[in-house]
């Protein structure tokens, strides 16, 4: 399988040093698209979508494969060798912010750098650590995305979008969704939902950049700021915007702060 097939990856831009972005749970690279333009005058930007979701080849995903978030660690990792990726810049969207964590770890020459937007490195509570969401309330929300998967992205679109007075973004976030299979769909969400990377970030080694938003129901600021403590040397930056999505409620944001730690 060719792998710019296989991810629907996106090279644009120009520069000897790249930077690659990657989308969140339920979403695809058309995500970043009020975000990457703005570093094509000085980097090779690369977007991709992790497969079953976007415009990826459907035939890829496989259950076993992509039963933990490993499965996409490899895709990243193996899609940073095929492009010849070295000391890149990779910037995560929620649980893509992991994904990158994990991938630096996996191949260390591969990133130089790590932008982490929105990210959680457990979203279920746990004795001395918030993560925003009980078992049982996990329990519900994979109960509830299994039995009506169309039910769920309606009622859960606005919530992790939030900005109610812009409802165009939580319906683009909801036909998101409803464009995933079910199956896949509920498949990445239990992977999202119930990782727990928490021990990974103490060996993360190279400068990382977190991005919070000042209110977000799905990674609340003290998940941002556990993020923070744990990963040595790393700056944390609150952007003045609410929902868990800044890259499409607060783009301009978004851009300054990743453009002043590049």
């Amino acid at each position: 399988m060719d792998i710019a097939r296989r991810n629907n990856v996106r090279v644009s831009g120009s520069g000897s040093k790249a930077i690659i972005f990657a989308h969140g749970y339920g979403c695809d690279q058309s995500m970043w698209r009020f975000v990457a333009p703005a570093f094509e005058d000085r980097f090779r930007v690369i977007l991709f979508d992790h497969v079953g979701c976007g415009m990826s080849d459907s035939e890829s995903y496989s259950r076993d494969k992509y039963a933990s978030l490993a499965g996409y660690v490899d895709d990243v990792v193996e899609l940073g060798g095929a492009l010849g990726l070295n000391d890149a810049i990779f910037v995560g969207h929620s649980v893509s912010a992991m994904i990158g964590v994990l991938a630096s770890l996996k191949a260390p020459d591969l990133f130089g750098q790590l932008v982490l937007v929105s990210p959680s490195p457990r979203y279920i509570d746990d004795a001395g650590y918030v993560g925003g969401f009980s078992g049982p309330e996990i329990d519900e929300l994979l109960s509830f995305l299994g039995s009506n998967h169309m039910g769920w992205a309606a009622t859960m679109a606005p919530v992790i979008m939030a900005n109610p007075d812009r409802p165009d973004l939580a319906e683009e976030l909801n036909s998101s969704f409803c464009r995933m299979d079910p199956v896949v769909a509920h498949n990445f969400a239990r992977v999202t939902f119930t990782s727990d990377n928490r021990d990974d970030l103490g060996d993360v080694s190279v400068p990382t950049l977190i991005l919070q938003c000042r209110s977000d129901s799905i990674a609340p600021t003290e998940v941002g700021d556990y993020v923070h403590s744990r990963i040595p040397g790393s700056r944390i930056v609150y952007l003045d915007a609410t929902g868990h999505c800044p890259n499409l409620s607060a783009p301009g944001e978004v851009v300054a702060a990743i453009n002043a730690f590049v």
